[in-house]
């Protein structure tokens, strides 16, 4: 797994997500995520066969519709689909892999290092900007205070 320096570099130089599964409805993780994306100056790009239009950016069916460079593929999909994506966003050329938050998939991530992506999984990229990058507030816990000390209750 990533350490945070790597997920900040991520973050910070991936500009245009493909977000595979976007959901249309305002209430699925994705949408919310996505969302959250567009409103901190990405460019998402919603891959779902269902929808022509969501967050007002244009959908595509798949990956290889999309005609521009992807920086990043946010896969939101069931983890035994995942292998497939991974495909796809290599033949791309896409920079890195990420699968969502509980989705895991050792073969995507396979498939991902071996076509030269980075990988990452287990982890939802709305969550990881917020914490390295200040986006952290009320709905995502707002304790304004960062600090590396482990508190005493923790066990070792």
């Amino acid at each position: 797994m990533p350490d945070i320096p790597t997920l900040r570099r991520i973050l910070a130089t991936s500009k245009t997500l493909a977000v595979v599964g976007l959901s249309g409805n305002w209430y699925r993780p994705s949408f919310f995520a996505a969302k959250y994306m567009l409103d901190h100056g990405y460019h998402v790009i919603p891959v779902n066969p269902n929808y022509d239009e969501i967050l007002g950016q244009k959908c595509y069916p798949d990956l290889a519709s999309i005609p521009e460079p992807v920086d990043l593929v946010d896969v939101f999909q069931r983890a035994d689909t995942t292998p497939e994506y991974a495909r796809q966003a290599a033949e791309i050329g896409a920079r890195t892999l990420w699968l969502q938050l509980g989705i895991e998939n050792d073969e995507s991530g396979e498939i991902a290092r071996e076509a030269g992506m980075e990988f990452v999984q287990n982890h939802c990229v709305k969550i990881e900007h917020a914490r390295l990058f200040g986006g952290l507030n009320f709905i995502g816990v707002d304790t304004r205070v960062i600090s590396a000390h482990r508190n005493k209750y923790i066990a070792n």
